[in-house]
């Protein structure tokens, strides 16, 4: 049997790789040890040692309807949480405890905001165990599985699967500016007919107008960058020096409470 050397490249990793393993472990084993910020700084380390990581868990879902930058940052924060609880005297690597756990956060990240138009739980559960076992099978079969072999792997209907499957169109959008594939020149957007919406903007800005005003003031610049302006989330969070995610936070909290002053009293 002809043998074949392991190129440079794959022994350069290798060499990294365990170099990586055994300052993660002592830098575990030291803060397992310390308190307040020493502690802090040594799982710092372990988390930079392992950005490449999470950078990589995050690149996996990229172009599903979540913008890169938001899914890296969820990845960042399951490595983070992942060196804060790990327990060094439980014998277990550390990588083979953060990969899970950082895959965890993205995904739950990715089912509670990634879906355009959001299906019931339980075909987002299905959707979930569908890709998984996708995975699972195309590596050990090496081909992707049908949806017949799904079911019968997971132990449930044809119809589920297929529904599951379908439901990932529910993660993105079709653009407004789609001109079709048979060469059609006008815009999806220009069969669309238009309402005249003069007199329900009137009635909007006579009801909003009282509400923006009980607002505090960076609420309501907030509001107005974002509505009058026009400006991205992530505009908006370059001129406050945040992120885009905490941008949309504060949209939703901002958006929340102009609804519960314009619900009539009483209502539920």
């Amino acid at each position: 049997m002809q043998s074949h050397a392991a190129s440079p490249d794959r022994i350069q990793r290798d060499h990294q790789n365990r170099t990586r393993a055994r300052l993660t472990k002592d830098l575990l084993i030291q803060a397992a040890a310390a308190r307040g910020d020493e502690r802090r700084k040594l799982l710092d380390e372990v988390v930079i040692l392992h950005l490449n990581v999470a950078a990589a868990i995050a690149r996996r879902y990229d172009r599903r309807g979540i913008e890169h930058e938001d899914l890296l940052q969820v990845a960042n924060l399951g490595l983070v949480g992942a060196a804060r609880r790990f327990d060094p005297g439980r014998g277990k690597d550390f990588i083979s405890f953060a990969v899970p756990t950082i895959r965890g956060e993205v995904k739950k990240y990715f089912r509670d905001h990634g879906w355009a138009v959001r299906p019931p739980r339980r075909v987002q559960e299905m959707a979930a165990a569908v890709s998984a076992a996708t995975q699972e099978m195309s590596q050990v079969n090496g081909v992707a599985p049908g949806a017949a072999e799904l079911a019968d792997h997971l132990g449930v209907g044809v119809d589920d699967v297929v529904e599951a499957s379908a439901s990932r169109e529910c993660f993105k959008t079709a653009s407004l500016d789609y001109r079709g594939d048979d060469g059609d020149e006008s815009a999806f957007a220009d069969t669309l007919g238009k309402d005249d919406d003069g007199y329900t903007r009137v009635d909007a800005v006579a009801m909003l107008a009282p509400a923006c005003r009980m607002l505090k003031p960076r609420d309501r610049h907030i509001v107005y960058l974002r509505f009058f302006k026009g400006l991205t989330q992530q505009e908006i969070g370059a001129e406050f020096g945040v992120t885009q995610m905490q941008v949309s936070r504060l949209l939703a909290r901002i958006l929340g409470s102009l609804r519960n002053q314009l619900r009539p009293q009483g209502a539920g």
